[in-house]
């Protein structure tokens, strides 16, 4: 028996436990787990995709192309000998298509032994100059078979060789020194390409620097990202369309009935008009450095609350970004948020790919510059993160929805919503400072009945801006502090007047 000495320490201890504030202890949502690479291997990953039979096979930089089993976590050399591979499209267990540095190449096993005897050149239709910068890149398919392909444009850092693939055009070089920006001299330097289905390679989209990174959304629109440099203020995310040029003059000489000359002469202020902007911008320092590779989440909620949207790798950092997208204007925009950040991640977040299972793995590369190798693998726990599912343009500010309800008390104050908004110049220059610096103060904030959704009525709202929000004083009900406090809104357009 208790007696009752005890019994009313242990109400007293019961009371004091209820008096005491409930503490949220943070529960990761995502696991990172390390990959055991192969003894021996340079595991800069190039590209990363999963067999319908479940195994992942990755292409690394210095040639081979590997199969990794993760029921035994055992690696199996499938074929060796390319050129900088940089993308793995699956056509079967035995058959895959990979971007290498002088073609996009068939690679099958025939006689089902697990190794590759076929290598087979699919399309080479395309300009090499021998500058160190030539970077291939895809390939991806639409649903009507078309497959597409990105060629970086070259470097201002290398040289023409000797002997070159393809016509050589000087004009697609900046004519006074040639040495201070990315340049295409022979095609189709700086486009992404569309190979129909009868073996024709066709340009599609113009404007490009180092297109690192190409992939569908759920409906079909081709997405790619740029990186920061000449004549990208700061990194890039861009809807692609075909026949439209998005910045970098260079490759404007392959355009055709291309007529103006040199299209480093060509005013900025005519290109700038020339151009299709990002759908959204990374800005530089603060969300993303070198953005790599878009994967759709279309795990339909294995991977957490997110489905629908775009992860994207990061090089510079420990970080993965998410993008989200709405309709404005009848174009895309939306915003820009960290991922993950850290939690065990390593930097060269190069490539990217979701397995059957719903489980993310990523691929890391160097490649001369920031980055690390290897292959980690991320997994949901199921715990739901506290985190901002969506940013929307309202008429006079931004709708926010969380993915918990949130704390009225501190939701509701408008002075816990921090706002700036800046620009990045377009022009030859390498990057951009931000431009048009201000702070925009939140007018109003209104709750929704199910504290999901927070509507922000701001001071301005000004199309052709950044809107970068911080907002690190927001916690959900049960008080778990949001995973992520800063998101950035590119505002291309405002919602139509009614």
């Amino acid at each position: 028996m208790i007696n009752k000495q005890i019994l009313g320490a242990l109400l007293c201890f019961c009371l004091f436990v209820e008096a005491v504030p409930y503490k949220q202890v943070p529960v990761s949502s995502y696991i990172v787990e390390n990959i055991e690479m192969p003894a021996g291997l340079t595991s800069e990953v190039g590209g990363l995709a999963f067999l319908p039979n479940g195994n992942l096979v990755a292409c690394f930089t210095r040639g081979e192309v590997m199969i990794y089993n993760p029921q035994i976590r055992e690696w199996k050399l499938f074929a060796e000998g390319l050129h900088d591979p940089l993308g793995i499209l699956v056509i079967s267990n035995s058959e895959l298509l990979i971007m290498q540095r002088p073609e996009l190449t068939r690679i099958k096993d025939t006689n089902g032994d697990g190794e590759a005897d076929l290598y087979e050149k699919v399309t080479d239709d395309f300009g090499i100059s021998g500058n160190y910068h030539e970077f291939n890149y895809g390939p991806v398919s639409d649903k009507k078979g078309n497959l597409y392909i990105a060629l970086n444009a070259s470097s201002s850092a290398g040289r023409i060789r000797k002997e070159v693939r393809g016509k050589i055009n000087l004009l697609g070089r900046d004519g006074d020194d040639g040495r201070k920006q990315m340049f295409s001299a022979v095609p189709y330097r700086g486009w992404i390409m569309k190979l129909t289905p009868d073996g024709k390679l066709h340009p599609f989209a113009s404007g490009f620097r180092s297109p690192n990174g190409i992939g569908f959304d759920l409906q079909g629109n081709l997405f790619a990202t740029d990186n920061q440099g000449d004549w990208l203020g700061t990194s890039t995310f861009y809807h692609v369309q075909e026949g439209k040029f998005y910045g970098h003059p260079a490759s404007l000489v392959w355009q055709k009935d291309w007529n103006k000359g040199s299209p480093f002469a060509v005013p900025v202020a005519e290109l700038d008009n020339m151009r299709t902007k990002a759908s959204v911008l990374f800005p530089h320092g603060i969300i993303a450095n070198s953005p790599t590779q878009p994967v759709i989440d279309d795990t339909k909620g294995k991977f957490g609350p997110f489905s629908g949207q775009f992860l994207v790798g990061e090089m510079n950092r420990e970080r993965i970004v998410r993008v989200m997208l709405e309709k404005v204007g009848g174009e895309l925009q939306g915003a820009c948020i960290p991922f993950i950040d850290n939690q065990g991640l390593r930097k060269g977040n190069n490539r990217l790919a979701f397995a059957p299972d719903g489980s993310l793995w990523v691929g890391q590369n160097s490649h001369g510059w920031l980055g690390d190798e290897g292959i980690q693998h991320i997994t949901y726990t199921g715990v739901l993160p506290m985190d901002i599912y969506s940013m929307n343009l309202t008429a006079d500010g931004f709708n926010l929805t969380f993915t918990q309800p949130v704390d009225s008390t501190e939701a509701l104050k408008p002075e816990n919503y921090t706002f700036r908004h800046y620009y990045y110049e377009y022009r030859k220059e390498y990057g951009s400072k931000q431009f048009g610096l201000a702070n925009i103060p939140v007018k109003r904030v209104k709750l929704s009945a199910d504290h999901k959704k927070v509507s922000l009525e701001l001071e301005t709202l000004e199309p052709g801006f950044i809107y970068e929000l911080n907002l690190d004083k927001i916690k959900s009900n049960s008080g778990m502090p949001l995973a992520n406090t800063l998101i950035c809104y590119t505002l291309n357009k405002l919602l139509p007047s009614k």
